[in-house]
């Protein structure tokens, strides 16, 4: 079992503003995740969620406003720290070189190097495998994995790292149905144990499900905030994802579930996606 990491400050932004080539990607976005909570950012493509994960993580330095790890400024903390203080699953989860699957699982151990926690090393890999379920791929080349078998061996490094602070980019991205719940419920578990775990989603029936709180973003602007029933409304998510939907409480849970709304089956559509 990996042992629970020390409670820390978790991660927060504080009037975060970004500008890229004179657009403005984030505005003035206020986000926090603590310790011992599961938040889900959401939003429709372009919304700014995977630029305010990089800014969080200390990789974007804001252009405006302050992101915080631990309490202190994330872009200035040197990356050894970042490094032995979050751990971030990125979107785009490829590996160019040929490794076996054990060693880029292993890689999530670098920051520990020459600590006296390199001496469970060996634990946490293991440990990670398992949990992620690729404990049977560990010797694959990982360049012959499938994307969703990638996302998992990606995931497990993450876990091997075994930080207070968890960031998650589209973990569930490429994953099967069995797979997606799975992965939410170590989320869930990893919050569960005391750390601050803020995930990337764009499935909303699983933020639903899992998340203790839900931050809606759209055109880099914070909407919404709070418990996934009090954020997960028919005319703010079909307004925000421009798209009717209707939210019903699944009949078990009660959690919300997003339905779109959809021409009876047979009924001829068309038309565009914008741009």
């Amino acid at each position: 079992m990996t042992a629970t990491p020390a409670v820390g400050r978790g991660a927060e932004l504080r009037a975060v503003s970004v500008e890229v080539a004179g657009r403005r990607i984030l505005d003035r976005v206020d986000l926090q995740v603590g310790p011992g909570e599961l938040v889900a950012l959401i939003g429709p493509n372009g919304a700014g969620k995977s630029t305010a994960l990089s800014v969080l993580a200390g990789d974007l330095p804001p252009t405006a406003g302050t992101a915080l790890i631990d309490g202190m400024e994330a872009h200035r903390l040197r990356p050894l720290d970042l490094g032995r203080r979050r751990a971030v699953l990125l979107q785009q989860k490829g590996v160019s070189f040929s490794y076996p699957v054990r060693e880029v699982v292993a890689m999530g151990r670098t920051p520990w190097a020459r600590t006296r926690d390199v001496s469970r090393d060996d634990e946490r890999i293991a440990d990670a495998l398992a949990r992620t379920g690729v404990a049977h791929l560990v010797d694959r080349d990982v360049t012959t994995l499938s994307g969703g078998e990638l996302a998992r061996v990606s995931l497990a490094r993450v876990l091997a790292q075994d930080c207070p602070i968890v960031l998650l980019d589209e973990p569930t991205d490429a994953l099967d149905l069995g797979h997606r719940e799975q992965v939410l419920s170590l989320a869930a578990g990893l919050a569960r144990d005391g750390r601050a775990v803020l995930a990337v989603l764009h499935d909303l029936d699983l933020a639903a499900a899992y998340a203790d709180r839900v931050v809606l973003l759209h055109g880099g602007r914070l909407v919404a905030e709070g418990r996934p029933e009090e954020v997960l409304t028919a005319s703010r998510v079909g307004d925000v994802y421009d798209h009717p939907v209707e939210v019903v409480p699944h009949p078990i849970s009660g959690v919300p579930l997003v339905l779109p709304v959809r021409p009876p089956r047979g009924q001829r559509v068309s038309g565009t996606l914008d741009a």
